[in-house]
């Protein structure tokens, strides 16, 4: 065995008359892990040596465990139980066990490359999978593979250094402000009037007003506070928290949907009477005759079959909250306001979101400047100073 200096690793002859070359990558999970390199001559694996070597100092060396990636993939759902909501728990999962794991479970996880990754997306694609589900499937394998590569267990994040596909933008369909008189007017009278009102003008998302309690309204001060949104997972409803920090807001509410939930409490208290005991009594704002949370889908559907009868586009239910971002911008409210008020995490993402409005805002910023920059009028029969000026400057 030929010996190099501390840290250099080790190069030694075999018995098969190969030349083998060793580091140490220290201790992990309570076994010492080292990289071994194989060559004919000694030169050959002096070479991959110093290739490990400068690897390894430049921290793209992995010292990960044996283990697979299906393997991996199982214990990182295990450890995000309890930091992600259970329905992204559950969607995970199944992406998880459906799409990664038939094709590239059997990987070794210090072995993934990129190519692989990028060639399951393709594959994907060409069986018909939505681009924003492929999306989704290397999110996951990036999320997973960052805390690998924070243990030291990859060299590089194969899914980030794979392309996703392009995702075509979906047209944002929203109201106009005749639309929305035309849809205020078209749901006077519904069961759900109230919360196309408060749809519209807060732009609150459906779980979330489907999940709001009377205890997060104050009619008083006209506001509402975000605590909860209903969610289905699991074949149940369930009452879940915000999406994110941001989401967990307190919104003022106009007047118009203050009135609509006035009359809506009134009406509840009805319905509540004329239940008797059958009435499940669950706090909700929104909810059925019997006191129990709204199916999501029969909120649309109703929603669907108003547009319908009113002779309004057919638009997406979520498109209310498309509809008051736009009418909140095209009257000059501030994007950080407008930010704040749909509980977007970034106003990056409000900008990105609505910048179909762009132009409409550019003209009115141009207009404002006009009217700064603008000359003003002279008074009759005098001249501003410049046509003065040129008069004298001719006379003289």
């Amino acid at each position: 065995m030929t010996r190099r200096g501390r840290g250099e690793g080790t190069i030694s002859l075999r018995s098969d008359g190969r030349w083998q070359g060793r580091i140490d990558l220290g201790w992990i999970e309570g076994k010492r892990r080292r990289k071994v390199v194989y060559g004919s001559t000694r030169a050959e694996v002096a070479k991959k040596l110093t290739q490990l070597l400068r690897e390894r100092d430049q921290g793209l060396l992995s010292s990960s465990p044996s283990q697979t990636l299906s393997a991996y993939l199982e214990s990182w759902l295990a450890s995000i139980e309890h930091t992600v909501r259970p329905k992204t728990l559950i969607t995970d999962r199944m992406y998880v066990n459906r799409h990664i794991v038939p094709t590239l479970g059997k990987v070794r996880l210090d072995g993934l490359t990129a190519q692989q990754v990028q060639a399951l997306l393709d594959a994907k694609l060409r069986e018909g999978l939505a681009p924003q589900s492929v999306i989704h499937i290397r999110g996951i394998l990036r999320r997973a593979l960052r805390r690998a590569m924070r243990y030291g267990w990859v060299a590089r994040n194969a899914a980030a250094l794979a392309d996703p596909p392009k995702l075509e933008r979906k047209e944002i369909r929203p109201f106009n402000r005749r639309e929305a008189w035309a849809f205020l007017r078209a749901v006077e009278g519904e069961p759900l009037e109230a919360l196309y009102n408060l749809a519209l003008a807060t732009g609150l998302r459906q779980g979330e007003l489907l999940g709001l309690r009377w205890e997060d309204v104050d009619i008083a001060q006209a506001t509402v506070r975000v605590n909860y949104a209903l969610q289905r997972y699991g074949g149940e409803l369930h009452m879940v928290p915000p999406k994110t920090a941001r989401s967990r807001r307190v919104v003022s509410v106009p007047d118009v949907a203050v009135r609509a939930l006035q009359a809506h409490r009134f009406r509840q208290m009805q319905d509540r009477r004329a239940a008797g005991d059958r009435w499940q009594e669950r706090g909700l704002v929104f909810c059925t005759r019997w006191g129990t949370p709204i199916e999501p889908r029969n909120a649309t559907r109703s929603f669907k079959r108003v547009l319908a009868e009113a002779g309004l586009p057919e638009i997406r239910f979520h498109d209310l909250r498309h509809s008051c971002a736009t009418l909140l911008l095209t009257q000059g409210v501030s994007p950080r306001v407008v930010m704040e008020i749909l509980g977007h995490s970034q106003i990056s993402l409000t900008m990105n979101t609505y910048s179909h409005v762009a132009l409409e805002l550019q003209r009115e910023a141009a207009s404002r400047m006009d009217a700064v920059l603008a000359p003003p009028a002279a008074p009759s029969g005098e001249l501003v100073k410049g046509e003065l000026g040129g008069r004298e400057a001719g006379e003289g």
